[in-house]
C-alpha cells in the first residue's frame, strides 16, 4: 500500500502506476508466540520501519534476515497488527524480494513456546478477478440475446451427450463466425481466469509466502496474457492437426477431430465461472482446498475433452488401429500432458 499526500488512509499500491512512491506500507499481524522471519534483498540505505520506528537500515547492498517479533515488543498493535513500512531516499524499494522464512524443523523448540507456522498473508487482491468475470458475464449475455440458435446448440447438455451425424452438423459453422468467436473469446477468457487464480495462489501461498500481496496491475496482465494465448492456441490447433494429419496421412479426420474438441471446450467452459465465483467467495477463508479444486477443474476440462475427442474420432474409424492411436497420441495426448504440466502441475 502507499500513502497518497493529504489522505488519511492508505490505498492499495498498484506496480506501473505508483512509481513515484519511495514508502511502501503493509498491515502484518505479528504475535510475540513466535518467530516472524523475513528475508530480503536491500541496497544500501534501505530503511525498515515498524508503526512507524525505524528497526533496521543497510549499512551495504546484500541479502538480511529479521526477526520483526523481537522489534515489535514494546508496541502497540492496531487491531492485533502492525504497520510494516519500507522506505530508500532515493528509489521505490523491491518489495517483490520481501519473504517470510520458515524455521529450521530440527531446531529444538524453547520452552512455553508454540509450534511454529508460517504467517498466511491474509488476501489476494480480487478486484482484477471481479471485474473479469462481469466482462465474462457480459459476452454469454450477448450470446444469448443476439445468437439465441448457437447458444442453445453449444450448451445444450442432450446435443453434448449425443454425437450423431445431427448433432456434428449442428457445430460445423466456420470457427471464424462471429459467434463461434465470441464463445472462444468467452472460453479463453474463463480458463485464463482460473489459470490466474491458480498461479496468485501458488505464488502468494505456498512458493513466495511474500508479505505484499501481489498487485491488481500483475494479475490483470496475467489474465490477458493467458487469455490472449489460449485464444491463439484453440483456434491454432486447426492449423497443428491439418499439419499433423498430412504426416500422417489422415486428413479426413481432422474436421471430426477439431469440431469434437470445439464443442467439448466450449460447454465444459460454461462451468468454469462457477468455479471462478467459488473462488472468490471462499478463497479467503480455505485457500488450501480452494486451490485444489480450481486445479481439479482445469484438468478435468482438459482430460475430458480429450477422451471425448477419442471417443468421436473412434467412432469414425477405430483408433485400436495403430497408425490412428500414434496420431492421437501426437495431437491430444502429448498436447495434454503438457498443459497439465504448464498450468496444473507447475510448481
Amino acid at each position: 500500500m502507499v500513502h497518497r499526500e493529504g489522505a488519511d488512509q492508505l490505498v492499495p499500491y498498484v506496480a506501473g502506476v505508483h512509481t513515484e512512491y519511495n514508502a511502501l506500507h503493509q498491515w502484518l499481524p505479528v504475535t510475540q508466540a513466535q518467530p516472524f522471519l523475513v528475508a530480503f534483498a536491500a541496497p544500501k540505505d534501505l530503511c525498515l520501519f515498524l508503526n512507524n520506528q525505524l528497526i533496521f537500515k543497510a549499512d551495504s547492498a546484500a541479502n538480511y534476515t529479521l526477526d520483526l517479533t523481537r522489534y515489535s515488543k514494546g508496541m502497540e498493535p492496531v487491531e492485533g497488527k502492525y504497520l510494516f513500512t519500507v522506505w530508500h531516499p532515493v528509489q521505490q524499494p523491491n518489495v517483490n524480494t520481501f519473504r517470510n522464512v520458515p524455521r529450521v524443523s530440527g531446531a529444538a523448540p524453547e520452552a512455553n513456546q508454540r509450534p511454529f507456522s508460517i504467517q498466511v498473508r491474509e488476501y489476494v487482491n480480487q478486484n482484477a478477478f471481479i471485474i473479469f468475470i462481469l466482462a465474462i458475464g457480459l459476452i454469454y449475455g450477448l450470446l444469448r440475446i443476439n445468437y439465441p440458435v448457437d447458444f442453445q446448440g453449444v450448451f445444450n447438455l442432450n446435443g453434448f451427450l449425443r454425437t450423431s451425424a445431427q448433432s456434428e452438423l449442428s457445430t460445423a459453422k466456420s470457427v471464424g463466425a462471429a459467434s463461434n468467436v465470441l464463445f472462444v473469446l468467452a472460453f479463453s477468457l474463463s480458463l485464463a481466469l482460473l489459470i490466474a487464480a491458480i498461479h496468485t495462489n501458488v505464488q502468494h501461498i505456498k512458493l513466495f509466502n511474500r508479505l505484499f500481496p501481489v498487485s491488481e496491475a500483475d494479475i490483470t496482465t496475467k489474465i490477458i496474457f493467458y487469455t490472449v494465448l489460449i485464444f491463439l492456441v484453440v483456434l491454432l490447433k486447426y492449423v497443428f492437426l491439418k499439419v499433423m494429419a498430412f504426416i500422417f496421412g489422415l486428413e479426413q479426420v481432422v474436421q471430426l477431430q477439431y469440431r469434437e474438441f470445439i464443442r467439448s471446450l466450449l460447454f465444459l467452459g460454461l462451468f468454469l465461472p462457477l468455479v471462478m465465483l467459488l473462488y472468490l467467495a471462499l478463497n479467503a477463508v480455505m485457500p488450501e482446498e480452494i486451490l485444489l479444486i480450481s486445479s481439479l477443474a482445469v484438468s478435468l476440462v482438459l482430460v475430458i475433452t480429450t477422451l471425448r475427442v477419442y471417443y468421436t474420432v473412434n467412432k469414425k474409424a477405430s483408433v485400436l488401429n495403430l497408425h490412428l492411436f500414434s496420431y492421437l497420441c501426437a495431437t491430444e495426448v502429448i498436447p495434454l500432458a503438457i498443459m497439465l504440466k504448464l498450468i496444473v502441475f507447475n510448481f
